[in-house]
């Protein structure tokens, strides 16, 4: 107990406890049902992406092992401005990009030409993430990162190799599900600490949506 905790206090906490160990071992359920799907679909082809140093093939992005991760960075050419959302997402993933590239290779795309892309990232301080263009192929398109309209989406999809071909593994398509009216799809808040903390405090979320600059 805490100091001076009041007895409905502690009743109303234990309950919540026990709702948060199952909330855990679902959580953990799901993962291994995750852990366990079998091979998705080998890619189209072995898309090339413009890097800051010249194109590279999406097998060239494998360097750690056989597991791939790409995030769809909505930040088309005729954007003024990046989402706001997936920038403050990618603002707390940097800061593990390293961590996480002892494991997987991590990248993040988007339809934006790669000088673009680099542009903005300097004004964020991202020195960790592989930055890619997917200006010159079809893969935001094949992967759902991008509409027949142009529209871009934030779609995190992981890849795995087996031998020489790619095959699709999981993507958040939590993003295209149906949603509680008034909720967003939150199909990457597991990776996000902005709303995992604020769902610990007494207001939640609220209606607040954070901005490129306060």
């Amino acid at each position: 107990m805490f100091p001076n905790e009041p007895k409905n206090y502690r009743s109303a906490r234990d309950e919540l406890l026990r709702a948060e160990r199952a909330l855990l071992d679902q959580q953990e359920k799901v993962a291994k049902m995750r852990r366990a799907l079998p091979l998705g679909g080998k890619t189209k082809e072995d898309y090339v992406f413009q890097s800051p140093n010249g194109p590279v093939k999406m097998s060239e992005l494998f360097t750690k092992g056989d597991v791939l991760v790409v995030y769809n960075f909505m930040y088309g050419p005729k954007a003024k401005n990046p989402c706001p959302m997936c920038t403050s997402m990618l603002d707390a993933l940097e800061g593990n990009a390293e961590a996480i590239a002892q494991q997987v290779d991590l990248v993040v795309v988007a339809k934006s030409p790669i000088e673009r892309i680099q542009e903005f990232a300097k004004t964020r301080r991202w020195q960790d993430f592989r930055l890619l263009s997917s200006n010159q192929n079809s893969y935001n398109t094949d992967y759902k990162g991008e509409d027949e309209k142009g529209d871009q989406w934030p779609m995190l999809n992981v890849f795995v190799k087996k031998g020489s071909d790619i095959h699709h593994f999981w993507g958040s398509e939590l993003l295209f599900a149906d949603s509680p009216e008034g909720q967003d799809s939150r199909h990457v808040d597991m990776l996000w600490p902005l709303w995992n903390l604020l769902d610990q405090t007494p207001h939640g979320r609220g209606d607040w949506y954070p901005k490129l600059s306060y």
